[in-house]
């Protein structure tokens, strides 16, 4: 049975840390290394050229790129989360067989609502982009909600923007968005 956590209690851990990150945490910038531990409520981000990796509860991993902003808004372990991603771009990925859990992101682009999956949000080719790898994900942006199932991307040009209908993603553009995630 899982049981609400404290926002001062550790939700997660960074698993790799490329460059420099930090945590905004009750007003005092809290770098980060591997092992450090995230709590509710952290502002993480990540400098220019930088690269963070967490690990939350058991088995949702998040991997940001540089410039990126996530906050870690709520987490119950093994029920729910929610998160702001503010800027910058993020990998999601809970394995199939994990306990499935109640997970929403959001943007200024829209609301990405999680459905057991792996997919990248963040800045591609000019828009903020959205590529389901496994798995499906709820996108709502302008009031207008696609379901993404894998092999599925969008577009969405602007805050306030509708997104586009949903394309397959060249293989290029793919590998771009998930190298935008990864240690260089």
């Amino acid at each position: 049975m899982s049981s609400p956590v404290k926002a001062e209690s550790q939700v997660g851990a960074v698993t790799a840390v490329t460059g420099q990150a930090i945590a905004d945490r009750t007003g005092h910038s809290v770098p980060l290394d591997v092992g450090s531990g995230l709590m509710v409520q952290d502002l993480i981000k990540t400098g220019e050229e930088s690269f963070l990796a967490m690990l939350l509860g058991d088995a949702t991993a998040m991997r940001l790129g540089a410039k990126a902003e996530l906050l870690i808004d709520e987490y119950l372990i093994g029920v729910k989360g929610t998160f702001n991603l503010t800027d910058g771009a993020l990998v999601f990925d809970r394995p199939d067989e994990s306990v499935k859990t109640v997970t929403t992101i959001k943007t200024v682009f829209g609301q990405l609502g999680v459905r057991g999956t792996r997919f990248f949000a963040g800045p591609s080719r000019g828009v903020f982009g959205v590529f389901v790898e496994r798995g499906e994900l709820e996108v709502t942006a302008a009031g207008a909600t696609q379901v993404l199932e894998s092999g599925d991307g969008i577009d969405i040009r602007s805050s306030g923007a509708r997104a586009s209908g949903i394309t397959r993603w060249s293989q290029d553009r793919i590998n771009e968005a998930f190298a935008s995630v990864a240690p260089t």
